[in-house]
């Protein structure tokens, strides 16, 4: 993977409100937001496709998991988040989160006149690597986003041709959240919880269907059978994003410095440190040396 793009401003504090309200033009940041720190997997996919993008991320750790709350509680902290993004005049959201897509884009993008950028389990992915051929697949995610009418009708578009199963998976959101990824043994045991009533030599995919699980791909790469694709959505998602903006003709200009602008309801250091580190680590968990300050 490609170093993220030199001199990158890493902050972790409040989303603050910006005195200076930067106009709706191709120079304008991007808003990305997820309930913790999952969506800075998403943030590096679209460093990596979109260099010279201003990047605004809010991690809303102080709260998470968003996906064991109630539906409307999401969707509060989601309009908290957007409200004070556009405050802060972004040109485009991306909802760097299964789960609060789930609950609030649709509310979202009613509200906003902005593009509005979801994430759904990459399913369509999974069931297409068939050809034709009916796949069996499960769908890795919170709770709240595999009980959600979103996922339902998502999951009805492909379950008469497929086999689709449902694994939840909310303490693999907690050991990123606290700062444990390295405890090679505690992942294992818990990834063998969720997946050992499966018989794994039968399954064609996992899709990675929270942010938050990207950064175990390795982790999974070694429990599953080699000829098992393990896929997420975040490249699709920078794709998308990319798409939209050259549409509306914002795209940021070759001459922009690209940045990072990290902020966290949290404002622990320990959370600073690891938002940093997450930022950084490649998908097979090797660092990836950047110049970022921090502040």
């Amino acid at each position: 993977m490609a170093s993220l793009a030199r001199a990158d401003r890493f902050v972790c504090a409040d989303l603050q409100d910006d005195d200076g309200r930067i106009g709706m033009a191709s120079t304008a940041p991007i808003g990305i937001f997820d309930s913790g720190l999952g969506g800075l997997s998403v943030v590096r996919e679209i460093r990596k496709d979109l260099p010279h993008e201003r990047i605004e991320y809010f991690g809303d750790s102080a709260n998470a998991p968003y996906g064991t709350r109630p539906p409307e509680e999401v969707r509060r902290f989601a309009f908290a988040i957007v409200d004070r993004f556009v405050a802060r005049g972004v040109k485009a959201v991306v909802i760097a989160c299964n789960t609060a897509t789930s609950a609030a884009v649709n509310e979202l993008r009613a509200a906003y006149d902005i593009p509005i950028i979801g994430m759904e389990p990459a399913l369509k992915v999974a069931c297409d690597r068939g050809g034709g051929t009916s796949q069996r697949v499960i769908v890795a995610a919170t709770p709240l986003t595999l009980r959600e009418h979103k996922f339902a009708a998502l999951m009805n578009r492909f379950d008469r041709d497929n086999v689709i199963l449902r694994q939840p998976c909310p303490d693999l959101v907690e050991i990123v959240e606290g700062g444990r990824l390295g405890d090679h043994d505690l992942v294992m045991r818990t990834l063998h919880r969720y997946f050992d009533d499966y018989d794994l030599s039968t399954v064609d995919s996992v899709v990675l269907g929270c942010t938050h699980f990207v950064f175990f791909r390795r982790h999974f790469r070694e429990l599953l059978d080699p000829r098992t694709a393990i896929i997420d959505g975040n490249e699709g998602t920078a794709r998308h994003l990319g798409e939209v903006l050259a549409e509306r003709d914002e795209l940021a200009p070759d001459d922009q410095s690209g940045s990072v602008n990290v902020g966290n309801s949290d404002r622990s250091p320990a959370v600073a440190a690891l938002s940093r580190s997450l930022l950084e680590e490649s998908d097979e968990g090797e660092a990836v040396g950047t110049n970022d300050s921090i502040h």
